[in-house]
């Protein structure tokens, strides 16, 4: 009876050895790169982001020497209210998926993106007179920007991004920031 035991552990711990050796050698063939952004928003708030992008090498649909990318990015940021004292400094944390509409050669790539992601922040309330419902929100972004440099490691955008909890909690205020970024991919 041991030996029919073993032999499904046997198969689960092959299986994932197997799954961790697949993905390792995705993680060898991909690009990261780090962003730094800064960002103004309605009711007097500023943003600093610090976020990491993930590029798995995912293209399709190519026209007319562009094609469409799917990027991954984590997010820490620190928001600052000039209104009031309460809660000046608020932090933000999440992750987007990133579909971008990028030329596909040239030392200068431009490029159109956009993406949905969830944020959690620290607080919901940002100032003494500006609060948004719930600490979970949603983040919608779109932007523009380019690539360049020997190796395509430099990037610079702008992005608009809006964050709302979709009215899973009313009121829904929301906030809309404008970013821009620099981001170095090793």
């Amino acid at each position: 009876m041991k030996k029919n035991n073993a032999r499904p552990g046997w198969l689960l711990r092959s299986s994932v050895v197997l799954a961790l050796l697949s993905f390792s050698e995705l993680a060898l063939a991909d690009r990261f790169g780090v962003q730094v952004a800064a960002g103004m928003a309605n009711h007097h708030v500023n943003k600093l982001d610090l976020g990491m992008a993930w590029d798995p090498g995912l293209t399709w649909w190519e026209v007319g020497g562009w094609h469409f990318t799917l990027i991954g990015e984590a997010h820490v940021s620190w928001w600052h209210s000039a209104e009031g004292d309460v809660h000046q400094n608020t932090g933000e944390f999440g992750i987007t998926p990133v579909i971008r509409f990028i030329k596909g050669s040239g030392g200068f790539r431009p490029f159109v993106e956009a993406g949905v992601g969830v944020r959690v922040l620290t607080s919901p309330t940002i100032s003494n007179s500006y609060t948004l419902s719930s600490a979970f929100q949603f983040a919608d972004m779109v932007g523009v920007g380019a690539q360049f440099g020997d190796r395509q490691q430099y990037q610079a955008g702008f992005r608009f991004q809006h964050l709302s909890n979709a009215s899973i909690k009313e009121p829904n205020p929301g906030i809309n920031f404008t970013q821009l970024y620099l981001q170095y991919n090793f």
